[in-house]
């Protein structure tokens, strides 16, 4: 099985700093941004990426509007949200639309390192059942 390939996405560079630092010593593949449409960008450039961890307050496009079009364009990526006490509300309203979980910040590296396996494995096995799917599709017109 091949490492997990995560994406950072919080405005704070210091705390993207030290989950990188931290989750690369755990044979993560790790990108990082900034931003909600850096974000983006990087989905477009690696659409290999699994699982994205990304902060709910962020300056211009925050992180609901950022899991909208990432649910939108990447809709196999898992998404946990990072949220601060404030905003918990919308780290809920951001699984309604489709994200895998939440966390408080500041995140214990243990806490994200279990949410991050159980978003891989859950991945893993979506993915598993769309190529069973499509293989039966394939064995079926031939039949």
């Amino acid at each position: 099985m091949s490492l997990a390939r995560i994406l950072l996405v919080d405005d704070e560079v210091p705390f993207v700093d030290t989950m990188v630092k931290r989750l690369s010593k755990r044979d993560f593949e790790i990108f990082t941004a900034y931003s909600g449409q850096e974000a983006l960008d990087q989905l477009d450039k690696h659409q290999e990426i699994d699982i994205v961890v990304l902060d709910v307050k962020m300056p211009g496009m925050d992180g609901i509007a950022t899991l909208k079009e990432i649910k939108s364009r990447f809709p196999q990526a898992e998404v946990i949200m990072l949220t601060g006490h404030g905003t918990v509300e919308s780290a809920i309203d951001g699984m309604k639309l489709g994200a895998f979980d939440y966390l408080m910040k500041p995140a214990e590296i243990d806490d994200l390192m279990e949410k991050v396996k159980r978003a891989e494995r859950i991945k893993r096995e979506r993915e598993e059942k769309i190529r069973e799917a499509e293989a039966r599709e394939v064995m079926h017109r031939r039949a």
